[in-house]
C-alpha cells in the first residue's frame, strides 16, 4: 500500500469515527434535557387530616371540600369512620382552600399556600357543632 492510500484509509476512519463522535453527541443532547425535565417536575402535593368537634371527636361523614384557587374547581371527599380525610395529587404551585360541613355546620377555611414547600400537610378541621 502506497502513502496515499495509507492517508486516505486513515482520513476516512478519522472522518468515521468523527461521524460516530457527532450522532453521539447528538443523541445525548437530546436525552439530557428530557431527564433534566423530569427532576425539574415539581413533586405534587397531599393534604390530609381529621375532621373534629370542638371536643375534638371525630365527625364521621362529613364531607370535606377543597377549592383550587387558580381554576375556582371543587373537589370532595366524606370522612370515613375516623374522621380522616385526604386530597392527593394536588398542584404545588396552586393555593387552595379547605372547608367541612356536616349537617349544616360549617368549619373555618383553611388555606393551603403555594408558598408552603410541604409535600405531605396534616390539616385538621374542627367543625363548631350546634347543640
Amino acid at each position: 500500500m502506497n502513502r496515499d492510500s495509507l492517508i486516505s484509509l486513515l482520513f476516512l476512519r478519522v472522518r468515521a469515527l468523527s461521524v460516530f463522535a457527532l450522532v453521539a453527541l447528538v443523541a445525548a443532547a437530546a436525552i439530557l434535557p428530557a431527564a433534566a425535565q423530569d427532576k425539574k417536575q415539581p413533586l405534587l402535593k397531599t393534604v390530609h387530616g381529621i375532621v373534629e368537634d370542638k371536643a375534638e371527636k371525630p365527625i364521621s361523614g362529613a364531607i370535606v371540600f377543597l377549592k383550587n384557587l387558580q381554576n375556582k374547581t371543587v373537589r370532595s371527599s366524606f370522612a370515613d369512620d375516623d374522621g380522616n380525610y385526604r386530597f392527593s395529587g394536588l398542584d404545588p404551585n396552586t393555593d387552595y382552600e379547605l372547608h367541612a360541613e356536616f349537617k349544616g355546620d360549617v368549619s373555618p377555611t383553611r388555606r393551603l399556600s403555594a408558598l408552603d414547600d410541604r409535600k405531605d400537610i396534616f390539616m385538621n378541621l374542627v367543625i363548631p357543632r350546634k347543640k
